[in-house]
């Protein structure tokens, strides 16, 4: 597998080419720091068999199009993207296999299953997801937050999500809050508390090392190997592992 990092001189860049080391086929960053080419011009003809994109949502357009020009697959691990970056992502994937997730941790793809099991094990529950990051996190909610929202939502149907609850008025019987903390250095916790009139469970995911959102990357490039264009998500790759 020969892979280019986008982002590469980010947190996460940084982290992806320790894993994959002799599996890098070229970086990309576009501050340009250590000689690191600053687009996929610069970067020129590399043959890659995947892109992974640790960057910036900004990118998407961009990255995708360089997937669809080289006939690489492609693994998005930003999150926060317009409508238009997201409208580009899911157009790659008429042409090549894409990895698309807002959270690339294995737990919380686990996580989702549960949120959604619970959801149809208690239908008339109040459901709240929480999730706390870092005060350096510029999006709100997060987007494993709308992850575990969708998860929900798949056996709500009519459930809508509302985002820092404030003002008066009751809770509607269909809606979700959404609640996000950003505190000190903390890598991302994300909670669901399902809670009827007899009981409450709560079902929490915390990330202790950034380290986990590679290895999962890692693992999505592996996945996509071979596969036909298409959009696929972690429950792909949990079913796979099955």
């Amino acid at each position: 597998m020969r892979a280019v990092i986008c982002g590469a001189n980010g947190a996460m860049g940084k982290l992806l080419q320790q894993r994959l080391e002799k599996n890098i086929a070229g970086l990309v960053s576009a501050d340009g720091l250590g000689g690191v080419p600053r687009s996929f011009e610069e970067l020129g003809d590399v043959a890659p068999d995947v892109v992974v994109d640790f960057s910036h949502h900004s990118a998407a357009v961009d990255v995708a199009d360089y997937a669809v020009k080289t006939g690489c697959a492609l693994v998005v691990g930003t999150t926060a993207h317009t409508e238009e970056e997201k409208a580009a992502i899911y157009a790659a994937a008429k042409s090549v296999p894409v990895f698309y997730a807002g959270n690339m941790s294995l737990g919380v793809a686990v996580l989702c299953n549960l949120a959604k099991q619970a959801a149809a094990s208690f239908p008339d529950a109040d459901i709240e997801i929480v999730e706390i990051h870092h005060n350096r996190k510029v999006d709100a909610p997060s987007g494993t937050a709308k992850m575990l929202f969708e998860a929900v939502k798949e056996v709500r149907p009519q459930a809508v999500p509302n985002c820092g609850r404030a003002g008066e008025g009751k809770r509607e019987k269909d809606e979700i809050g959404i609640h996000s903390l950003r505190m000190g250095n903390v890598v991302g916790v994300h909670e669901v508390h399902i809670t009827t009139p007899a009981q409450s469970l709560t079902l929490r995911h915390e990330a202790c090392d950034r380290g986990m959102f590679a290895d999962g990357a890692v693992a999505a490039a592996k996945f996509l190997m071979g596969k036909p264009a298409g959009m696929y998500t972690m429950a792909d790759l949990l079913e796979e592992n099955r």
